[in-house]
């Protein structure tokens, strides 16, 4: 089983999706560091230098790259899902699992981590706030196809393997 994790920037996608993998015994990706190891160039560097346009290309390719990948828990970027049919080709390719958390929750998460993350870099307090809350009814769209609904923060990542087992 493939299990795809989506959410917003800064849920913990990554970390969540490590725990899962090493409980269930399964490869762990991550697409953003698959991107960057694929071009060469920090995330950062590409939307600077080639733009969200190309990253988001390779972000795809990167993402179609582990269809003959049986058993793998995949986090993915949180803008994934709404370019491309990535959706859709996640949702038949595996289990989607949406990490869904309140604004404030991932405000308080971003608000001391927004260096590495190019969207966000240069945005006030006030401006991460609004931006959050306008990507968030923008994905919310995409996010809902989910298969699997996980609202955040998770006492364990037992209670999500729990929900997976019970889904499948």
């Amino acid at each position: 089983m493939k299990v795809f994790l989506l959410g917003f920037m800064g849920v913990g996608k990554t970390t969540i999706g490590k725990q899962l993998a090493k409980l269930m015994n399964y490869s762990f990706f991550d697409t953003d560091f698959e991107v960057e190891k694929s071009t060469q160039k920090s995330i950062s560097e590409l939307f600077e230098k080639d733009g969200e346009d190309f990253f988001r290309t390779k972000e795809t390719e990167v993402l179609m790259s582990f269809s003959s990948i049986p058993d793998a828990i995949i986090s993915v970027g949180g803008g994934t899902p709404c370019f491309n049919n990535n959706m859709q080709w996640m949702n038949e390719n595996g289990i989607t699992v949406f990490l869904n958390a309140d604004p404030a929750f991932i405000y308080h998460r971003l608000i001391h981590a927004k260096k590495p993350r190019p969207l966000i870099n240069s945005f006030s307090p006030d401006e991460l706030k609004e931006f959050i809350e306008l990507k968030l009814q923008e994905r919310e769209f995409y996010y809902q196809q989910s298969k699997i609904l996980q609202l955040l923060p998770l006492k364990n990542v037992e209670e999500l393997l729990d929900k997976l087992i019970d889904h499948n």
